[in-house]
C-alpha cells in the first residue's frame, strides 16, 4: 500500500508560481515511479509530468515544458512539481501516482492506467 496526499494548491494570478507537493507513505517510495496528473472542471483526467524511481529521467507533455519541473526527496519520501508562468488553462486538480513497477518507459509513463495509487487532489486556480 502506497499513501499519497498532496498539498500547495491554491488561487494564483497568471504568470505566478506554486509549488506542489505529495507526501508518500507505505510502501518504499524510493523505488516507485511518480507522476502528476491533472483534470480541469468538465474533461478527462491528463498526463502532466514523471519522474523515474532515482529522478534521473523525466517525461512531460508539452503543454507543461519548460514551465513546470517534477523532482522528487527520496529521503523525505516527497514528490514536488515547481510551477512557474502559469496560465488560466493550467487551472484544475492536481493528482499524484505511484506506479510500483520498475520499468521506466518515458512516454509510457503518460498512461494512467500504469499507476496503481492516487492521492486525493489539490485545487490550482490561475485567475486571468
Amino acid at each position: 500500500q502506497v499513501q499519497l496526499v498532496e498539498s500547495g494548491g491554491g488561487l494564483v494570478q497568471a504568470g505566478g508560481s506554486l509549488r506542489l507537493s505529495c507526501a508518500a507513505s507505505g510502501r518504499t517510495f524510493s523505488t516507485t515511479i511518480m507522476a502528476w496528473f491533472r483534470q480541469a472542471l468538465g474533461k478527462e483526467r491528463e498526463f502532466v509530468a514523471a519522474i523515474s524511481w532515482n529522478g534521473g529521467s523525466t517525461y512531460y507533455t508539452d503543454a507543461v515544458k519548460g514551465r513546470f519541473t517534477i523532482s522528487r526527496d527520496n529521503a523525505k519520501n516527497t514528490l514536488y512539481l515547481q510551477m512557474n508562468s502559469l496560465k488560466p488553462e493550467d487551472t484544475a486538480v492536481y493528482y499524484c501516482a505511484a506506479d510500483t513497477s520498475p520499468l521506466w518507459t518515458g512516454s509510457g509513463s503518460r498512461s494512467a492506467d500504469r499507476y496503481d495509487y492516487w492521492g486525493q487532489g489539490t485545487q490550482v486556480t490561475v485567475s486571468s
